[in-house]
């Protein structure tokens, strides 16, 4: 397999195919596209949510193509593309011209001549590759969390109002948001139909997620990126790459308020192997706090044999809810449960996405997306150090939790785990 950081293809497109307004960083696809103007995707990271996205982009317009595919390895491109051919049909117009492997093959996707770009890769690239996507003025499709560490969300804070500036759609996979009983039931809560939400409840308990064993040819990036939810610096722990969607619900549940300060603890009692599990904990428990009172209570776990449980319940001075499973209200008076139709969550967010690029009329969830976040990040931090930390502390951290190098030969040793009451806050 070849490692190094260059296309799969040699890439020969004249520069000429660029647009002068591309050269300038402008959007492509402008306000008052004719219907028949063909929308060009790139996807970048061809994983299970990458493909998936890939797919659903394609189904979200009608005059959509997929025309760039990039990732870190040549083989996960080879197993996906088949799939996509399949399911995009002749909508799949990717070459082997326009088929990137390496490291910088984003910006050879991007530099390709797309109007939008799915950024699926691990969330440890986030910011960078849409820092190159708003440069040179593509609309974004990303998958949650943005970052992993406080300065790469303050770097996507700071693209989210630049992509704003520039008119582009930057749309976060934060797809609960696009989910019709959801929609219906966080306006009601938002409409005071429990009044004041004292309480929120929040769980994402489960099992192990998927590990791949380490081959005798990867070396230590290589088997890192292989399995990159098992590492702090790739994923941001299970709680900032996976239970974040429970988190960024509570987040709307308080109308983006952010909370003031959070406490709470965490560790590993089944994850105890580092060659097999990484450095990131199986269990979380963390204890938000608003500056009006409400309190937000999350817990998490990766346990294989323990119940499940991914729920968002919320407590208000006038009624109850189940806002993530039964979509259901307990008031004071009467009770009312969502009955209305039901959606393709996934599939929603792209037909927004698109209809938004055609209409000029851009969607940027940039910062929301880009605080709940970092609101899950500080349940990290907390729950790592032991310690009482504030949301303006977490988000001012200096931790950056980029390797020392990203060379493929060269040895990179995993960092122990943290430790409660010794791990220090930074």
């Amino acid at each position: 397999m070849n490692h190094q950081p260059s296309s799969r293809r040699q890439f020969v497109k004249a520069s000429s195919a660029l647009t002068a307004a591309s050269l300038l960083g402008a959007p492509k696809v402008l306000k008052g596209a004719t219907n028949d103007q063909v929308i060009k995707v790139g996807l970048v990271g061809i994983g299970g949510r990458g493909s998936g996205a890939a797919a659903q982009a394609m189904n979200a317009d009608e005059n959509v193509a997929l025309t760039a595919i990039g990732d870190l390895f040549e083989d996960r491109i080879d197993l996906r593309t088949r799939i996509l051919k399949a399911r995009g049909r002749d909508k799949y117009q990717v070459t082997d011209e326009n088929t990137f492997v390496g490291f910088d093959a984003y910006k050879k996707v991007i530099d390709s001549g797309v109007d939008v770009v799915i950024l699926t890769s691990p969330p440890a690239f986030r910011p960078k590759h849409l820092e190159y996507a708003v440069e040179k003025g593509v609309h974004c499709f990303f998958e949650k969390p943005v970052a992993v560490d406080a300065p790469g969300v303050r770097k996507v804070i700071d693209l989210a109002k630049k992509a704003k500036q520039k008119n582009l759609s930057f749309m976060s996979g934060f797809c609960w948001r696009h989910h019709y009983p959801k929609q219906e039931i966080f306006g009601r809560i938002l409409n005071g139909e429990i009044g004041k939400v004292n309480a929120m409840y929040s769980t994402y308990n489960g099992g192990e997620v998927w590990k791949k064993k380490r081959e005798e040819n990867w070396g230590d990036l290589e088997a890192q990126m292989r399995n990159w939810n098992a590492h702090l610096w790739l994923s941001g722990d299970s709680i900032v790459e996976q239970a974040v969607h429970c988190i960024d619900m509570m987040q709307w549940a308080m109308g983006e308020e952010l909370p003031t300060h959070a406490e709470g603890s965490g560790g590993r009692q089944v994850y105890d192997d580092m060659d097999k599990y990484g450095n990131i904990y199986d269990h979380f428990a963390v204890a938000y706090q608003w500056e009006n009172g409400a309190r937000g209570y999350h817990f998490s776990r990766q346990q294989n044999g323990t119940a499940g449980s991914y729920e968002v319940e919320l407590y208000g001075s006038r009624g109850y809810c189940s806002a993530k499973n039964r979509h259901s209200i307990i008031g004071e008076t009467e009770s009312w449960r969502y009955r209305g139709e039901k959606n393709d969550m996934y599939q929603t967010e792209h037909d927004t996405l698109f209809a938004s690029i055609r209409s000029g009329e851009t969607f940027n969830d940039g910062e929301k997306s880009a605080h709940s976040t970092m609101v899950a990040i500080l349940g990290r931090m907390v729950a790592y150090t032991g310690q009482k930390i504030t949301y303006d502390d977490a988000l001012n951290s200096k931790e950056d939790l980029t390797p020392s190098h990203s060379d493929w030969k060269t040895a990179l040793s995993v960092p122990n785990p943290p430790v409660p009451g010794v791990s220090r806050f930074l």
